[in-house]
């Protein structure tokens, strides 16, 4: 490394966010930005590890370490240190497609197994990372390189989200034909409608990359349902190979008493809907504006509709947590590399802590029933602590406590508990092979799927992951159906 005492003789350092109230009045993204001096001196902290475990991708604990696309960390940073930015973005692009989208998304693994967070503050990785690939597209070093050899191979690529998209990059780079046939009206999936504008720019960062890779040949057919619009039969004998990256969009429910009111929202079709009022304003969305909101489970999608309930102008905002608190630092049984498993306060609380004084999870309770207004409208939920133990049959599992009981108003509850899986109507119709969490069946690094040319990845695969997941998924599908259709590859 260029400097390898950087670890020692320099503090981490983040760039500023934007101010949590004077943010709440607009869709812009929240970060600021290091001057690139800092950056190099952040660069620099990269030890000499040895073993740099920041870029192994390894599930260790269910849980992911080091970065699963593999990116070449060490190497970057010591290029940013140098100031060779231009060499540092060639060897980012090597693994990652998209390094803009990881840089804001992701929730860094590879900050979690980094080596100098054994003792101290990690790298940061994240930060570098989209400073690299920021720079890469101010200078104009980012265009459009379309192969200069077409095989004659056709591939269609279902869904665009994070793993359509890479898996798209990656076979329209070994000369196929690629077509990738989305439901929605713009390209991206989760990246476009699932992650918030001032997590994630639609215009500036998203639809310019998707653009890139329309001018390197790759089509986008929106508004197309496989499977409706689309017969599944008619697709496949029209395309070589069909790659299946329809993610897990399954939301899982809570079937409890008053289910039925109105007011009681998926959160993905609320955080849906408003991206699509802030890229078309004037729309139909389903407003928090003067209303309590209670948002039920955690997690990023949690975290994202505190902070679309706080622009909008919402009276107050509660997020209930099933799980209990988080300790600040590592626990004994959470050792270095695994993710640490412990307590922050992501943008979405840190506004809330700054519009009403307090972070707005409340820990340990689950809701009971939903209670509403002559109209059918939910005005309150009914909740409860509970405790993590062993019932009377031996399951370990959440017990309410007796005498907990409390009443919070809302007029408005969003449901942000995860996904349980692909939905199934267009696998129905291709009558393709499943597992029993209802995901494809399909190995992990061959992709195959029951029907020969079919090849599934990401979430719809693997279920409900992370969106670096997707990118390594999606990656490794191309690689496999560029396999099929040549006979051998050269995709990584």
């Amino acid at each position: 490394m260029g400097k390898p005492t950087g670890f020692i003789d320099y503090e981490r350092e983040l760039p500023t966010d934007r101010d949590p109230i004077s943010r709440l009045g607009d869709w812009k993204e929240i970060h600021n930005h290091l001057p690139e001096e800092k950056l190099k001196v952040q660069g620099s902290r990269c030890m000499d590890c040895g073993i740099p475990f920041c870029h192994t991708g390894k599930l260790i604990s269910g849980m992911a370490s080091g970065c699963p696309i593999n990116n070449l960390i060490p190497e970057w940073n010591d290029l940013v240190y140098r100031g060779l930015w231009s060499e540092a973005l060639d060897r980012l692009h090597k693994t990652n497609n998209f390094p803009e989208f990881t840089g804001r998304v992701c929730p860094a693994p590879c900050e979690g197994s980094c080596t100098v967070g054994i003792s101290g503050p990690p790298v940061t990785i994240k930060n570098i990372e989209v400073s690299i690939v920021d720079k890469g597209w101010e200078e104009g070093w980012i265009v459009a390189q379309a192969p200069t050899k077409r095989t004659g191979k056709k591939v269609a690529i279902i869904g665009s989200g994070p793993a359509g998209l890479s898996a798209a990059a990656q076979l329209n780079k070994a000369g196929h034909t690629v077509t990738v046939f989305e439901r929605a009206d713009r390209p991206g999936g989760l990246l476009m409608y699932g992650i918030p504008n001032m997590k994630l720019d639609k215009n500036e960062v998203v639809l310019r990359r998707i653009s890139l890779l329309e001018d390197e040949g790759v089509k986008f057919v929106c508004n197309t349902s496989v499977g409706t619009d689309l017969p599944v039969d008619k697709l496949l004998k029209e395309y070589d190979a069909t790659v299946i990256c329809t993610g897990a969009t399954k939301a899982r429910d809570l079937p409890i008493p008053g289910r039925e009111f109105k007011g009681i929202h998926v959160a993905m079709d609320f955080l849906t809907a408003n991206t699509k009022e802030v890229l078309d304003p004037g729309g139909d969305y389903i407003t928090a504006k003067g209303k309590d909101v209670v948002i039920i489970g955690g997690g990023d999608t949690g975290t994202d509709c505190v902070g679309t309930s706080l622009r909008h102008g919402c009276t107050s905002v509660t997020q209930l947590e099933i799980m209990s608190k988080p300790p600040l630092k590592r626990a004994a049984n959470n050792p270095w590399p695994e993710w640490p498993k412990v307590y922050k306060m992501d943008y979405g609380q840190e506004e809330a802590a700054a519009k009403f004084g307090d972070d707005p999870r409340v820990y340990l309770t689950t809701a009971t029933h939903f209670e509403g207004d002559a109209d059918g409208n939910v005005k309150a939920v009914h909740v409860v602590n509970v405790e993590w133990k062993k019932d009377d049959k031996g399951n370990f599992g959440p017990q309410k406590i007796p005498g907990t009981e409390k009443v919070l108003p809302a007029q408005i509850v969003l449901l942000a508990m995860g996904f349980l899986g692909p939905e199934q109507p267009m696998l129905d119709a291709l009558n393709i092979e499943r597992d029993p969490r209802t995901n494809i069946k399909a190995e992990h690094e061959k992709y195959t799927t029951s029907i020969p040319g079919v090849f599934a990845a990401g979430d719809c695969r693997r279920g409900q992951s992370l969106v670096v997941w997707a990118f390594n998924e999606g990656r490794g599908a191309a690689r496999e159906c560029d396999r099929f259709l040549m006979g051998s590859t050269d995709l990584p």
